[in-house]
């Protein structure tokens, strides 16, 4: 182990549970329940990967006292910090207060210690980023109504971007799975919108399943959950928009020229729209933050490494339009996240209109959401003219002649239109007039021409087994058939004939057979996810406490009075035996009176009946009966001990 290492153990080894506990909370990705003592957290709060992560949870001032401390090295002190920074000490003491509680910087004696894994390119700052004022707050006015307008909008234009994937090409790329910036500025121009909100329809209908990539066309089509999410209510609608965009992983941005539905590694981007929505619950209810600016300052200065101003004003302005945000705080559907939402955006989005307005001037009224069933008639009859909180289509020769164009009369087209409204006379003459005009040409496909000579021809056209071709002359050495050209191919060479495949030129075509290929997964991967399981604030604080009182240093055993004077006794004592020092020493802690054989001088021994009350030195002080005299008795002169035989 290093020697940082070392010493960030040393100073782990002197902190409370409490202490271990805020720094695992504030570090979960090393809380591991099978950690076995403070090197083995010394060894994982020092990692590369867990650092970078630490330091992506500060705020800018706790970054910029980091970087002094990282400037100044082996000499950095909290003194040299406030000089680096020329700030007050209280700023530098709530930021290393910061940096102790993740465990980036401790104290060391009188310096401060780091880990190794920061180092000091670009870290230093000349000076201390000083904390935003917080948001001004005023009351909340009309943010359910505004915000209502804003998510009928976004639901709308999802709406109009599924009939659009379905009526036109809408290119993909079939590896990346995106969609490139120039069929994205086509797709904005043909649906009247700018490309920002576009990517926003189309990033949330992909991650809401509502469009797939059709592998083989190479192009975006709406899925069958698709269909199912046009039909249902617009509240309904709305309420499996929101959870797809708290999922999505690009990084909001202004309006400029992107692709779309790329892969981003990590979930930044969810974790700046996720962020978006909890600061602006922080604020009270019925409050509003007064400038939206002052929100972004802040969230930019508590999370820089996640925030830029940039792409959170753009996190703030897609709350907005899918009416989570209104007039600087949280509509009462985006108090309702994550429960309750389909209910909620229910009772607040008003039903789909089924009721159009036409106009003289061949135009379509539609206030509202119209229904799926308004909306695709009108998307074929006629040209999308605006479409925001009430929606305008233009009627026109060519926009009745693509209704005509699939099959439907004049009368079909009349009666499909005045099911939702009243026509007037300039509507009727147009469509009737278009009819009148309408297959006045006709054009009959062909899927392929045989040319040969008359007489084989004339065969071919007797041939039982081609009859699947539809064989007929369009003239003298050709014939047209109903099939394309693979197909043709295949059906003569099985009759027996020997065809040639030819291009218009008359240059044969070298026919090769294109290898079969298996398609890619196209799921988005959201970067590395940490094999440990997370631990719950209790078994966090048991693990702390765990390494805490196992690294402390065990006190050793309290021995008894009288094992401690039966131990001097026994050394002292040449002559008794185990059972007689033991019961001296029970005689001396329990102040009871024994009888003991006295060596006074040389073959002359004593009996007395002494009750012990010190012993030191080897000397035994006790007070002899009857008369309580007291008296010093050398222990090595002691030659027995018994119980005297009152006692007995």
């Amino acid at each position: 182990m290093g020697r940082r290492k070392t010493t960030l153990a040393t100073w782990l080894l002197r902190l409370e549970p409490d202490e271990v506990t805020a720094i695992l909370l504030r570090r979960r990705d090393v809380a591991d329940r099978y950690l076995r003592s403070m090197k083995d957290l010394a060894e994982e709060l020092t990692s590369p990967d867990s650092v970078r992560a630490s330091v992506a949870a500060l705020d800018q001032g706790a970054l910029d006292v980091l970087g002094a401390v990282v400037g100044l090295g082996e000499h950095a002190t909290p003194d040299a910090v406030c000089r680096m920074l020329d700030c007050p000490p209280d700023e530098v003491d709530r930021a290393l207060g910061e940096l102790r509680s993740r465990a980036l910087v401790w104290p060391d004696d009188h310096t401060l210690r780091m880990v190794n894994s920061l180092k000091p390119e670009g870290a230093v700052r000349g000076r201390i980023t000083p904390r935003p004022p917080a948001p001004r707050l005023q009351e909340h006015r009309d943010g359910d109504r505004t915000g209502v307008a804003a998510a009928l909008s976004t639901v709308d234009g999802v709406t109009r971007l599924l009939e659009h994937c379905d009526a036109e090409e809408f290119a993909a790329r079939r590896y990346s799975g995106g969609a490139g910036t120039r069929d994205v500025r086509r797709a904005a121009s043909l649906m009247r919108t700018s490309e920002s909100r576009l990517r926003l329809w189309l990033e949330l209908a992909v991650e809401a399943q509502l469009i797939g990539i059709a592998k083989r066309q190479d192009r975006l089509l709406p899925t069958r959950t698709g269909d199912e999410w046009r039909a249902q209510h617009p509240g309904r609608r709305l309420a499996a928009l929101i959870p797809a965009w708290r999922r999505m992983n690009w990084q909001p941005a202004t309006d400029k020229a992107r692709s779309a539905l790329l892969d981003h590694p990590g979930d930044q981007g969810a974790a700046i729209r996720r962020s978006i929505v909890e600061r602006f619950a922080e604020v009270p209810e019925g409050q509003a933050v007064a400038d939206t600016r002052e929100l972004v300052a802040e969230l930019t200065w508590l999370r820089p490494a996640l925030h830029d101003p940039v792409a959170t004003a753009a996190a703030v302005a897609e709350a907005e339009s899918l009416g989570l945000v209104a007039r600087g705080g949280l509509t009462s559907l985006g108090r309702a996240l994550p429960e309750d939402l389909g209910d909620v955006a229910e009772s607040l989005l008003p039903d789909a209109t089924a009721a159009a307005r036409f106009q003289t001037d061949l135009t379509v009224v539609v206030r509202g959401l119209p229904t799926a069933e308004l909306s695709s008639l009108l998307d074929l009859v006629a040209d999308t003219d605006e479409r925001d909180v009430a929606s305008v289509w233009r009627l026109s020769t060519a926009s009745v002649r693509r209704a005509l164009d699939i099959g439907m009369t004049a009368d079909d087209v009349l009666a499909e239109l005045g099911s939702f409204g009243e026509l007037p006379e300039q509507v009727t003459r147009l469509v009737n007039d278009v009819a009148q005009r309408h297959g006045q040409l006709t054009v009959t496909g062909v899927g392929c021409c045989v040319r040969g000579d008359d007489p084989l021809l004339t065969e071919l056209t007797r041939q039982r087994c081609l009859q699947s071709l539809g064989l007929r002359f369009l003239a003298p050495t050709v014939l047209a058939s109903v099939k394309p050209v693979p197909e043709t191919l295949a059906a003569l060479r099985a009759a027996g004939y020997a065809p040639t495949n030819v291009d218009a030129s008359g240059t044969s075509i070298v026919e090769r057979v294109e290898p079969e290929r298996a398609s890619g997964r196209g799921q988005r991967d959201t970067g590395y996810r940490s094999w440990r399981q997370e631990l719950s604030d209790v078994e966090i604080t048991q693990l702390a406490v765990r390494l805490v009182e196992q690294e402390r240093p065990v006190p050793p055993p309290r021995e008894s009075p009288r094992l401690s004077n039966a131990r001097l006794l026994r050394d002292q004592s040449l002559f008794l035996p185990d059972a007689e020092v033991l019961l001296l020493a029970e005689a001396l802690v329990t102040s009871s009176p024994v009888e003991i054989r006295y060596a006074d001088g040389p073959r002359r021994t004593d009996q007395h009946v002494i009750t012990p009350v010190t012993h030191a030195a080897g000397n035994l002080t006790a007070h002899c009966a009857p008369t309580g005299d007291a008296r010093d008795f050398l222990v090595s002169h002691i030659r027995k001990v018994s119980i005297p035989e009152q006692r007995s």
